[in-house]
């Protein structure tokens, strides 16, 4: 008979499980208070405990610790009202079997439950990691929500941070690449040594490939002096390389025997460095596209992707806006020294409306910007310079443009255009100009009630072209 125990100040929990499981081959216990835990589980020796994160008496992540500290075999399945990526994180770090949050269905929580003890049963060890907690108030730059999403990547984060793994970041621009690295190195071992971040586009390739290997006097036109490379002062710790699709082939490959021998020689020189160093890449394009136009090379992908994680963009975790908003508030009114209370309603909605092209970093600008633009405690649709810029195309005075449409469809195709260059490489110009050409007809149509040959006169075509397209983009007449 397998025995669980529930510590949870929610009684209905115990009951749902009592009742849902067989009595002749699950044992459900339960207790209220965390203070009982240690000696009750000492007592019952339990196959799998489900713990809730918010206790009455003390901190579910604390006693998750000292569970664990006793026995880093005890299987434990974390259960929260209030999940976040932070706690996900911490929690498997700990070494918490799952964390799920409430309310869950029934038939989801007897499925992991049964997962766990299958675990247990096999001899699995979960790996105990690092003890020392995170620090929340003093990670100014953290991963930041509690949509689905954000929570399943910090609990991944968790998995792999305490091992030596080369992890690749794929996401738009603007989707906090670069804090899911920093957020391993924050809960590795490594914690304590260098953590440096280079972005491979900002940099020529013979500038690149310096600034990662280092070079010796002469090497080069200006090279007065021996430097050493971010390889080098990252030794023991972590190196971030962002935008890698924008790595030459050449310097790939000086990566890649890196990452194979941890070894390389600086540029113009013949001393073979040995480092210990963990590599994150990121990238905003797709690897796949680039190697089959040889422009990334095979083995360097799979040597980075052993572990692969996605950052959605902001479009598809619109639920942790809120929460992304107070903390930039949070961030930024201290810096500019103003008493910012929060944000109005009706500039939420517009917030969740907007489709953020530029993700979380467009997002963080804009709260930057209407915090230096409020006037008040509360900050207004009217000091956000998004709205202000959407009101601008809706107010243009089409006599001053003249025929230069242009400056209307510039801010018009913004919210869209990186979305499409990130996603349809070689096919935007054709998607958009077919978009358009369907749009254009089709709206001519309704404006004209259907009468063709008025629709044709206004939009300077002849009937027989308004056919053609009528029938290309299979409009109804």
């Amino acid at each position: 008979m397998k025995r669980i125990l529930v510590i949870d100040d929610d009684p209905k929990i115990t009951r749902a499980l009592t009742e849902f499981f067989n009595p002749d081959h699950f044992e459900i216990n339960s207790i209220f208070k965390g203070s009982k835990a240690l000696r009750t589980i000492s007592n019952l020796c339990p196959d799998l405990i489900l713990l809730d994160l918010k206790l009455p008496d003390v901190s579910g992540l604390e006693l998750l610790k000292q569970i664990k500290g006793k026995n880093s075999d005890q299987q434990v399945i974390v259960m929260t009202g209030y999940s976040s990526a932070q706690s996900a994180m911490e929690c498997v770090k700990e070494g918490a079997y799952e964390y799920i949050s409430k309310p869950f269905h029934i038939n989801e929580l007897k499925k992991l439950i049964n997962k766990a003890l299958n675990k247990a049963e096999s001899g699995e060890k979960v790996k105990n990691r690092i003890t020392e907690s995170l620090d929340l108030h003093e990670c100014k730059d953290e991963l930041t929500g509690q949509s689905l999403e954000i929570v399943e990547i910090a609990k991944l984060i968790g998995r792999v941070a305490s091992t030596d793994a080369s992890v690749l970041v794929l996401g738009e621009s603007g989707t906090g690449k670069e804090l899911v690295a920093r957020a391993i190195h924050r809960n590795s071992p490594r914690k304590d040594r260098p953590f440096l971040s280079v972005n491979c586009a900002a940099l020529p390739d013979s500038l690149l490939e310096s600034e990662l290997f280092g070079h010796e006097k002469g090497a080069f036109t200006g090279a007065y002096q021996r430097k050493l490379g971010k390889f080098e002062q990252c030794d023991g710790g972590t190196i971030f390389l962002d935008e890698i699709a924008d790595m030459s082939l050449l310097t790939q490959s000086k990566v890649l025997r890196v990452l194979q021998q941890q070894e390389f020689e600086r540029v113009g020189g013949d001393q073979t460095i040995k480092v210990n160093v963990r590599v994150i890449a990121a990238t905003n394009k797709s690897l796949v596209n680039c190697m089959k136009e040889r422009t990334f090379r095979v083995d360097l992908f799979y040597r980075l992707k052993v572990v692969s994680i996605y950052m959605p963009t902001l479009r598809e975790r619109k639920s942790d806006i809120p929460l992304l908003v107070e903390n930039f508030i949070r961030k930024f009114a201290q810096k500019v020294n103003k008493q910012i209370k929060g944000i109005s309603d009706e500039a939420t909605k517009l917030l969740f409306k907007y489709p953020w092209p530029g993700n979380v970093r467009e997002l963080e600008n804009n709260i930057h910007s209407a915090i230096v633009m409020s006037k008040g405690n509360v900050l207004l649709p009217e000091h956000f310079p998004i709205f202000q810029e959407k009101d601008q195309v809706l107010n243009l005075d089409l006599e001053t443009i003249k025929e230069d449409y242009s400056k209307i469809f510039n801010q018009i195709f913004a919210p869209i255009c990186n979305k499409l260059f990130c996603t349809s490489e070689g096919k935007v110009y054709d998607q958009l100009i077919w978009a358009f050409e369907k749009s254009l007809v089709e709206y001519a149509l309704k404006y004209c009630k259907g009468n063709q040959v008025r629709a044709a006169q206004l939009l300077g075509i002849s009937r027989n072209t308004l056919r053609d397209r009528i029938s290309k983009y299979k409009l109804s007449p």
